[in-house]
């Protein structure tokens, strides 16, 4: 079975409550929200919408707006596999860290400047 199932957008942006309404009139219904996070679906398809600015509106280093989310089975397998090269190469990463919001993720900074992040679900008992 594949590791990877498939890319998610992550958008970051400066007030979640209206991007919400926004993803309501295109047919998003949220299926976990938080303060700052939500995740919205529409027919098995996904988007990840987190509200993160400074204090003068501008998002939060490493990112520029937008990171790119691949849904994975095994995140630490990813980490075993691609740390090493990151490492050399002196690419950022943060992780894999346990979120809040019920992911285990990896985070790579991108060639863009911008987020690419493997995550999975955490199923908590």
């Amino acid at each position: 079975m594949p590791n990877c199932r498939q890319i998610t957008p992550f958008l970051h942006v400066p007030d979640l409550k209206k991007a919400l309404e926004w993803f309501k009139l295109i047919g998003f219904a949220p299926r976990f929200q938080q303060s700052n996070y939500a995740y919205v679906e529409r027919e098995g398809v996904g988007v990840r919408i987190v509200e993160s600015t400074q204090e003068d509106g501008k998002p939060f280093e490493p990112h520029r707006g937008f990171a790119y989310y691949v849904d994975c089975n095994d995140v630490d397998a990813i980490v075993r596999e691609c740390l090493p090269r990151l490492k050399a190469a002196g690419v950022k990463t943060i992780g894999p860290v346990d979120q809040a919001y019920n992911q285990r993720e990896f985070i790579i900074e991108a060639p863009d400047g911008d987020m690419f992040v493997f995550g999975q679900a955490i199923v908590r008992r």
